[in-house]
């Protein structure tokens, strides 16, 4: 990120400001990379993960839990 030149219509970023983005990005890449290696689910729920989540649904109907 720092390697490129500031937009000239940008305020440049406290120090603070870019690790906090530098960081962001090292847990995104952390996650796709945890993504592509956990294996690949059978027959389960479509979209999010109803356990982290709290819903369940099926055939249109919506459950908690």
């Amino acid at each position: 990120m720092s390697d490129q030149p500031p937009a000239p219509d940008r305020k440049q970023l406290p120090p603070a400001a870019q690790r906090a983005l530098a960081e962001a990005e090292a847990r995104r890449q952390a996650a796709a990379a945890r993504a592509e290696a956990a294996p690949k689910e059978l027959q389960g729920p479509k979209g999010p993960e109803p356990t982290r989540y709290g819903d369940w649904e099926r055939k249109g109907i919506a459950s908690d839990f």
